[in-house]
């Protein structure tokens, strides 16, 4: 896989921090790597955004490349009316991710909110980015009550459009998880249909980006280039 997009089933779940984790790994290994992030909102000029974030993370090896910004922390398509600037379009997304494919091993097309969320005013995802790329999801989901209908959902939404679900992480998981959290371990892969990738701790996105280089292996599974093993 040359380009992974990473979408959610909603906002705040550690999209960026997962994202920043399979960027780690993947430099670790030696591979080239490029994060893309089509809409920034909620970030006024000059201010770091979510490329910023992975790169502090994964190190600056990682090229990073922001296709639009807007200012209010709203969805894409509101927050381009709002603002009177121009959306974002899936054909700009998919140009700009295969352009970056040609000089790297692995691009990771980082979405905002949910799958569904809306670029445009014609209703453009995430997802047709995906399907114009025919590139596969990883889906970040919370760890705790409800995440299983939303991520079946998503993973619902993902096959109606006939795109690959490549697996699920849990974006922060909780140093003493709940019944739920660690029941939804076992439950998750079932609602995706997919397997379980990974499990980033709460908080890692805290650490050091020297202790999180360290320990993002330990996090994702041999899929996603990492070492760890099942729970």
């Amino acid at each position: 896989m040359s380009v992974l997009m990473v979408s959610g089933t909603g906002t705040e779940i550690g999209k960026t921090v997962v994202t920043a984790a399979v960027a780690a790994v993947a430099v670790a290994a030696g591979r080239s790597v490029a994060v893309l992030k089509p809409a920034q909102t909620g970030v006024a000029p000059g201010e770091p955004g979510d490329v910023f974030e992975v790169r502090r993370l994964a190190g600056e090896a990682v090229t990073g490349l922001e296709l639009a910004r807007f200012p209010e922390p709203l969805a894409p398509d509101t927050a381009a009316r709002r603002a009177g600037l121009a959306p974002v379009r899936p054909e700009q997304i998919a140009e700009a991710a295969e352009k970056l494919a040609t000089e790297h091993d692995l691009v990771l097309v980082e979405g905002a909110g949910g799958l569904l969320v809306r670029f445009d005013d014609e209703g453009a995802t995430l997802a047709d980015a995906a399907r114009l790329l025919g590139a596969p999801v990883l889906v970040v989901v919370p760890a705790g009550l409800g995440t299983l209908n939303s991520t079946a959902l998503t993973s619902e939404a993902l096959r109606a459009r006939g795109l690959e679900c490549l697996g699920v992480v849990v974006g922060s998981m909780p140093a003493e998880p709940d019944l739920a959290a660690r029941c939804n371990l076992v439950d998750l892969p079932v609602a995706a249909g997919a397997p379980l990738l990974g499990t980033v701790p709460a908080g890692a996105g805290t650490l050091t980006p020297a202790e999180f280089r360290a320990r993002a292996a330990s996090w994702l599974t041999p899929e996603l280039g990492g070492n760890r093993t099942a729970d």
